[in-house]
């Protein structure tokens, strides 16, 4: 994550004595790049400068912290465009064509329904389980009503931004798997 040409460096660019590597570049490297980085986590703008306006994090868990704040704290239609932002994944390449046309129908149903893609944390699941879990959830959730499915789209959305953010900064525990199968 360096610094882009002729911009300035953050403040906390010196080395910190017992931040992570990971950590430390992502304190030092300009505004703008560190809301690149963090859009890549969740598309929303305003999340993005919040959490970028409170560097530098003194460990992951208080940038994590500062990242679920600002997750709870988005307006519904920045959530509305971080969600719309979101992509409906395919299994993996090497699953059955079965496979692939469930998915495919199964998103398709949801996205019909709720207005945008089915997110879903899978951090921390298996990836010969993932397909499954993604096929379970999107069909348990097609019988929320809207409002409840605003609400747990909402919580998912915060937990891949969370997974995202820790696996850019590279202290990821686990691969992130985005939106099902990534």
């Amino acid at each position: 994550m360096p610094a882009q040409q002729g911009e300035p460096r953050h403040p906390a660019a010196r080395a910190t004595p017992g931040v992570p590597e990971g950590l430390a570049r992502f304190n030092a490297v300009a505004a703008s790049v560190a809301e690149e980085i963090l859009l890549s986590c969740c598309h929303s703008r305003r999340w993005a400068e919040r959490v970028t306006a409170h560097r530098p994090y003194p460990t992951l868990d208080a940038l994590l912290a500062a990242a679920d704040e600002a997750g709870y704290d988005l307006p519904a239609a920045e959530r509305v465009e971080a969600l719309a932002a979101e992509d409906s994944a395919a299994p993996h390449p090497d699953a059955p064509p079965a496979a692939h046309t469930a998915l495919r129908a199964a998103h398709a149903a949801y996205e019909s329904r709720f207005g945008h893609a089915f997110v879903i944390s899978l951090d921390g699941v298996r990836p010969g389980e993932r397909l499954d879990q993604v096929l379970e959830g999107i069909r348990s959730r097609l019988g929320n009503e809207p409002e409840e499915e605003r609400v747990i789209a909402a919580e998912e959305l915060r937990r891949l931004a969370r997974a995202r953010l820790a696996h850019r900064v590279g202290a990821a525990p686990s691969p992130v798997q985005a939106s099902g199968m990534r």
